[in-house]
């Protein structure tokens, strides 16, 4: 297979999470409509994350958040997003650039995206390109593990995400669309 010299892993990364800036920037602008609700989970050690010591030490790798009822001042830049949480009513801001996003999930049209880690686009040495995936599994799924909810409660993340399809021969260079979906 020839070298991917125009990098379209890192391209399909940034154009998937420009739909989350934009939703991000709708719900700042016109606030959550109808029944969406969204979990954002994110890298709490990537460069440019701010959120509280607390915080850091209860989820020193990645955490979730449900942005729902309780969230206020939801700020919307190219790069980030910040947005003001009650944890067990005590009051944090954090700050989250958009390449810190793991996983983005709104449970109420079962839509979601999954990205490789922060540096993963930029690895040169790795084998395989590292492409989100869209999650499409049911809010009540079993096995799914409890995180932090910005309100001092619990709440559900997606635990699964589809493996693509991988076919043999020369359509291997190619990622259908249908292999995220579910079947």
């Amino acid at each position: 297979m020839a070298e991917d010299k125009i990098r379209y892993d890192v391209l399909t990364q940034e154009a998937l999470r420009g739909v989350v800036r934009a939703v991000l920037h709708q719900i700042a602008n016109t606030g959550l409509p109808g029944d969406h609700h969204l979990y954002i989970a994110f890298e709490t050690h990537a460069p440019g994350v701010s959120v509280s010591d607390r915080l850091k030490e209860q989820y020193p790798e990645e955490m979730t958040i449900v942005l729902q009822h309780q969230f206020w001042d939801l700020e919307v830049q190219n790069d980030r997003f910040e947005v003001k949480l009650s944890f067990n009513n005590i009051p944090e801001r954090l700050v989250v650039p958009l390449s810190a996003v793991k996983a983005f999930y709104d449970p109420s049209v079962q839509f979601g995206l999954q990205f490789g880690a922060h540096d993963a686009a930029n690895d040169g040495s790795r084998k395989e390109p590292a492409l989100p995936s869209v999650i499409d599994e049911p809010d009540d799924a079993p096995g799914v593990p409890a995180v932090a909810d910005g309100t001092g409660g619990k709440s559900a993340e997606p635990a699964h995400t589809p493996e693509p399809e991988v076919h043999d021969g020369p359509v291997a260079d190619v990622v259908e669309l249908d292999a995220f979906r579910k079947k």
